[in-house]
């Protein structure tokens, strides 16, 4: 075999990331010839405005606005760094149908789209590298494909949206709301000026989606993922669930048992002795549970530019070596499609805030309620009272109960007028 003089590069996208990259390739392109044996050059950039100020200075050569042109250049391994689903996930389909490496940091895409890419990757005899796609510098994808690749995995729970982190942090050291402490986030740079995807789940669904599709070598779709966001959440709750022994977080929660397949994305109350509960401000942390390794945490910078384009450029020295040494990249394989579990079948305890009428006979009727659906109630805590309006607010935890008959024990409450207003739900992860 003739081994490459160089391995060539076409980068999709300079901006934040894309700029790190093309910045790493020229700075240390020294170091990377040392290490993978021959040089990386990188031989075009596709962007959408040429004009436009960059943090990166290119030969103008190199810069174009046609994807064609980029695709066709004469290269080895395509990184795409656009974002969005398209037209990203066109240039991935089309660079691995080129016989090229791909590597991507794009976690919508390979969430929607990850089988049908790792499959195309395979039939070209190349592959598809997206460690930058979930938890930015931490490593996570390489070793559940590799390290982890021995055990039975049975669980995953994790703090995978930095943004919503943040906010959760300052809304329980602070006591703020969730607006000014949203708004702390976006003047910091931390959250979009519309922070929808990250604080309404979406964000966190998509990364989710990845990792159990990879734990548990099977198809786990972005609607298969249950949601809820941060929106709800009050400073009460943070104040009440520190009382009670817990943090709150945004966790993104899949397990796999005879029943199938379980995968949220919810805020949970969370014991503060543990791991999870102390992962702070934009940090991220994904727990593994594995039948031979027991429970393993990965933790540390989940976004920004020099994370993630450590997790961009070890996927792409990871391709360079393959190239320069001539060897066949191992094919991802899935299992048989497994059941997904509806969220009313999962079974877990409940924090429940309420505000009630303040009069006799109240915790009787609302005791009566969980009761009749089979929820144990495992302790009743009288909190605030409104003596203007004759309310008192509670906290219920319950025991182990199925998520169907938690709802079915607030509807029964909301028809008999037992409580004035369901403050806010959240389920406890032990």
């Amino acid at each position: 075999m003739v081994r490459p003089s160089q391995v060539g590069i076409v980068l999709l996208g300079l901006g934040v990331v894309g700029g790190g990259v093309a910045r790493s390739l020229l700075e240390k392109s020294e170091s990377f010839a040392q290490r993978v044996g021959v040089p990386l050059v990188l031989r075009k950039a596709l962007v959408r405005d040429r004009l436009r100020p960059r943090s990166v200075s290119l030969d103008p050569t190199l810069i174009t606005t046609d994807p064609e042109e980029a695709l066709a250049t004469d290269s080895d391994i395509v990184v795409e760094v656009i974002g969005g689903e398209r037209p990203a996930y066109e240039l991935i389909r089309e660079g691995l149908k080129r016989g090229r490496y791909v590597v991507t940091a794009n976690k919508e895409v390979m969430a929607k789209h990850g089988p049908e890419l790792l499959a195309a990757a395979g039939d070209a005899g190349t592959d598809i590298l997206y460690e930058a796609s979930v938890g930015g510098g931490i490593p996570i994808v390489s070793p559940l494909k590799r390290d982890l690749s021995a055990n039975d995995i049975s669980s995953l729970r994790a703090i995978i949206n930095g943004t919503t982190n943040y906010i959760l942090t300052r809304m329980s050291r602070e006591g703020a709301d969730f607006g000014s402490a949203l708004a702390q986030a976006q003047a910091l740079g931390y959250a979009e000026a519309q922070p929808d995807n990250d604080v309404e789940g979406h964000d966190a669904v998509y990364k989710l989606a990845i990792l159990a599709s990879l734990a548990f070598h099977t198809r786990v779709q972005p609607e298969d993922v249950y949601r809820e966001g941060i929106t709800r959440l009050s400073p009460r709750d943070f104040r009440y669930a520190a009382e009670l022994g817990y943090a709150i977080k945004l966790l993104a929660v899949a397990r796999r048992s005879e029943a199938g397949v379980q995968a949220r994305v919810h805020p949970a109350l969370v014991a503060s002795e543990e791991l999870l509960a102390r992962v702070d401000g934009v940090l991220n942390a994904v727990q593994v549970e594995g039948d031979l390794t027991g429970r393993v945490l990965f933790q540390g910078a989940g976004a920004g530019a020099l994370p993630t384009t450590s997790a961009v450029m070890a996927d792409v020295l990871d391709a360079a070596r393959h190239i320069a040494e001539g060897s066949r990249p191992s094919a991802w394989r899935y299992t048989a499609d497994v059941t997904i579990q509806p969220i009313a079948e999962i079974i877990s305890r409940y924090y429940i805030r309420l505000e009630v009428e303040d009069r006799p006979g109240v915790l009787a009727g609302f005791a009566r309620c969980f009761g009749d659906n089979g929820v144990s109630i495992a302790s009743v805590i009288q909190k605030e009272s409104d003596e203007q309006a004759q309310t008192t607010e509670i906290v219920v935890m319950t025991h182990a109960s199925k998520e169907a008959a938690v709802q079915a024990s607030l509807a029964a409450m909301e028809e008999a007028r037992a409580v004035r207003q369901v403050g806010n739900v959240i389920r406890v992860e032990d």
